[in-house]
């Protein structure tokens, strides 16, 4: 099951969430993605707030060639990226993988010479979902 919204596009995979995640990590690095932060927001909640939280990592992904484009055509983009994909697992036990759609977060930018390299990051982490 894929879904798109208007800010993140989605799959829902047959696969437990270190499964998935493994596959994501390489799926990333063949489409040129490096992996620069993760956030184990479970064992966050849990640490911080004894809280228990289904398995949900967040994966801070970056592409250097379009990071350095985009941050050479507006210095402050830095503040939105690198570009999150996170894996949770669902109630019927599979895992759902999504991906920010970079194009909807440029928009607010009002920068035209943005929406190139947004939009080839945005098939990029299609391709990404799409092959796990």
């Amino acid at each position: 099951m894929e879904a798109t919204k208007p800010y993140y596009y989605s799959k829902t995979v047959d696969l437990s969430p270190e499964e998935a995640e493994k596959r994501v990590r390489t799926e990333l690095e063949n489409e040129g993605f490096g992996v620069l932060t993760e956030i184990d927001v479970e064992a966050t909640l849990k640490k911080k707030l004894n809280a228990d939280f289904r398995p949900y990592k967040i994966l801070g992904a970056c592409n250097p060639p379009a990071a350095h484009q985009a941050l050479s055509v507006e210095d402050k983009i830095g503040t939105m990226l690198p570009c999150n994909v996170i894996l949770q697992e669902t109630e019927d036990g599979q895992t759902e993988i999504a991906a920010v759609d970079p194009v909807a977060s440029m928009q607010s930018v009002e920068n035209d010479a943005l929406r190139p390299i947004a939009e080839e990051i945005r098939d990029r982490l299609h391709t990404v979902i799409d092959h796990v």
